[in-house]
């Protein structure tokens, strides 16, 4: 039987005309009726994707070859957007307002390219079909207009409001957030029509805010009951025949280090020191793939989620809590189940030996990121006797933290540091405060841990010769980083490249050199957009930013469906250690898996930026009028950005600056008095007022004071 990739292969390498399905059946050389059969529907299923395009001939083409694109639409408020190829390598085609065709924001659709090339050779296209819609429910502001209404998307990237005609305003009044479902999609002169199909409440009502998030990005609120049922078939005392065939390791001293209000622990570690003066470092992660079964209710449901989503109030998981926070997570004083990965580590950080095997294991303590740094920073005298007998072990773990971090900064990781903060809420969801989160040493112990990590298991996927899910990076494309020397030229940088080779040394050149200095955020959020956004993807692609050949996901398997496809591949090879031909069918969906998790990890990223964005601008809507210090964080033609210490952003719009007439240059990325010469630039700090904050637009204007 044909899979996908073969009838990809057969077209790019064989085929050199488009074919009927007839011909396609011929010179595949298919007889058996069966056989015909599944190849048939198959292909069907892959014209339906894009995967391949049916002519008005019938006759099936690659959409590659016959100047033709697929893939998502990134909208934009005022119209037009930009088609985001499935294939990571292409370029972004550029969609003008007239040439979407009724398209709307996230839908997957297929793009004809212009012969002619935009400004700045940037590539424009036409959508001729839309393969699949992404907005079959939108959230927003009902707005009343007599008999008929209107809803405005709360996602500003869906630029037409949905016309909701008599008889479908499900009674809905001005001002309230609701659920909208599209009975017509837009065409060149329409706007979507549709029915409000839920009242959230009222716009600023507690909890409303959050809610309208998660119907927005479709986030599921309960697991269906059929998936319930199989959970509470499944035991909290493993039987003893679980632990047949796994290490044992419960004698092995060993902590789980966290956040404070962390449930669902994935990962253990324990360090020693060597006869020989290597490391030997044990990373212990909850063997999720023992308790959900490929294929089950439990299962469908974990790749239908694809990643738990840690929203600013609240945890989406992936996974029900019984196994989340329960049998599953590492907590102290427990024997669980777990798939270990023993590395020895020399004084270079180099990874000499390792064995990744199934075990179970009992945590000793479960330690807090704050406790770590009382013991390992403030050397607190009173925590260093609470947790007397593993201070030493925590000064291994600090000690060959840094032995590991600095092998990766020598072969050219980068090392973005940009500022977190938290937003803590009151009793009604408010806002109450903005917290800076300062990053001690004890996040990046488990950082760079769970980074060796996830480079030694990828490692042995890759050649253990079967199909696996990797977590790959692209180098940038040669554009963007064009485009990038020409901004960082103003500032006397430039990204280095050998031809087409860009490495990412030459990025961490720059985040050394602009550390501590006022453009320091502005220069590296510029360098992370240049970027390509990592992925996953069943071919070991390596990952620029960490500068590895090898990278996978495999520290996380309670909240991300990636990990736990690669302990299943890990836990195939233990079992099935002969035969690549007797592989379970799971395997050959890797490219699904790929691509799912990819997405889900897109919308979980969205929706959590977009809680705690929102969060903050309701933080600010309680101090309109008063006065902060803040510095400048970019200039614009149109205006400065001002980031105040507790890191919300806000905007001094060019024409709020009213004692006297200021010009952009560029040149300096200032702005400059045409009388005074008063000169605003990067890094100056300013006192500002805050004089509007929207809400529903997510803004805050500031003026200087």
């Amino acid at each position: 039987m044909a899979e996908r990739e073969e009838i990809f292969a057969f077209m790019r390498e064989v085929a050199y005309k488009p074919l009927t399905a007839e011909e396609f059946v011929e010179a595949m050389e298919l007889e058996d009726t069966e056989q015909i059969g599944e190849f048939l529907k198959l292909l069907a299923e892959m014209e339906k994707r894009g995967d391949v395009i049916l002519t008005r001939k019938k006759k099936y083409g690659l959409p590659e070859k016959m100047g033709l694109v697929v893939g998502r639409l990134q909208g934009h408020n005022k119209g037009f957007g930009f088609l985001i190829p499935d294939n990571a390598e292409e370029q972004d085609v550029y969609i003008a307002l007239e040439d979407s065709n009724g398209a709307m924001h996230n839908d997957r659709i297929m793009v004809r390219l212009n012969r002619k090339q935009g400004k700045d050779n940037r590539r424009e296209g036409e959508v001729i079909r839309i393969l699949e819609r992404a907005n079959k429910q939108v959230v927003g502001s009902f707005e009343q207009n007599g008999n008929f209404g209107f809803v405005v998307p709360d996602d500003q990237r869906i630029y037409q409001d949905i016309y909701i005609p008599k008889g479908e305003i499900g009674g809905a009044n001005s001002g309230d957030k609701v659920v909208a479902e599209i009975t017509k999609w837009p065409e060149s002169r329409r706007n979507p029509e549709g029915k409000v199909t839920m009242v959230l409440g009222k716009a600023g009502d507690p909890g409303v805010d959050i809610l309208a998030i998660i119907k927005k990005y479709k986030l599921p609120e309960d697991f269906p009951q059929e998936v319930m049922e199989e959970v509470n078939q499944i035991s909290f005392e493993p039987a003893p025949e679980a632990y047949e065939n796994r290490k044992d390791l419960r004698d092995v001293q060993m902590v789980t280090i966290d956040g404070e209000d962390a449930k669902d622990l994935d990962d253990a570690v324990n360090v020693k020191v060597l006869e020989n003066g290597n490391y030997s470092l044990g990373v212990h992660i909850a063997d999720v793939s023992y308790y959900v079964e490929p294929g089950s209710e439990l299962d469908n449901e974990a790749y239908k989620r694809g990643n738990s989503v840690y929203l600013v109030d609240r945890v989406i998981p992936m996974l029900p809590s019984k196994l989340s926070n329960g049998i599953c997570s590492l907590n102290s004083g427990e024997d669980r189940m777990a798939v270990s990965c023993q590395m020895e580590i020399d004084q270079k950080g180099q990874v000499v030996n390792y064995e990744i095997f199934p075990s179970v294991i009992h945590i000793d303590r479960r330690m807090t990121y704050t406790a770590v740094k009382k013991i390992l920073v403030d050397k607190d005298k009173e925590v260093r006797e609470e947790y007397g007998e593993l201070v030493e072990s925590f000064e291994m773990m600090e000690q060959l933290a840094l032995i590991l971090k600095q092998r990766r900064i020598n072969r050219g990781a980068i090392d973005f540091e940009f500022p977190e903060s938290k937003v803590k809420l009151d009793d009604q969801g408010k806002a109450a405060e903005i917290i800076k989160v300062e990053r001690s040493i004890a996040e990046k112990i488990i950082e760079e841990f769970m980074l060796v990590a996830n480079e030694t298991v990828a490692e042995h996927i890759y050649w253990l010769d079967k199909p696996g899910i990797y977590r790959v990076h692209e180098e940038p494309d040669e554009g963007k980083v064009e485009t990038l020397n020409e901004f960082m030229h103003n500032f006397g940088y430039h990204i280095k490249g050998v031809g087409n080779e860009i490495h990412p040394k030459s990025y961490q050149e720059i985040v050394e050199k602009v550390a501590g200095r006022p453009q320091e955020r502005i220069i590296n959020t510029v360098m992370l957009r240049s970027m390509m956004h990592a992925r996953y993807a069943s071919t070991c692609l390596g990952h620029f930013g960490l500068a590895a050949k090898y990278y996978t996901h495999f520290t996380s398997p309670i909240r991300r469906y990636s990990d736990l496809i690669v302990h299943r591949v890990l836990r195939e090879s233990w079992e099935n250690k002969e035969a690549r031909g007797k592989m379970p069918t799971w395997f050959k969906k890797m490219d699904n898996f790929a691509d799912q998790t990819s997405i889900r990890e897109r919308v979980a990223e969205e929706a959590e930026r977009e809680s705690v964005d929102m969060k903050k601008v309701e933080f600010m809507e309680r101090h309109l009028g008063e006065k902060f210090d803040g510095i400048i964080s970019s200039v614009l033609p149109f205006g400065m950005f001002i980031e105040l210490d507790n890191s919300v952003e806000g905007l001094v719009h060019v024409s709020a600056m009213a004692d006297d007439y200021y010009e952009f240059v560029e040149e300096l990325m200032a702005f400059v008095g045409q009388h005074t010469n008063k000169i605003y630039k990067l890094g100056d700090r300013v006192e500002i007022q805050v004089v509007k904050v929207d809400k529903e637009a997510r803004q805050i204007d500031f003026e200087l004071v």
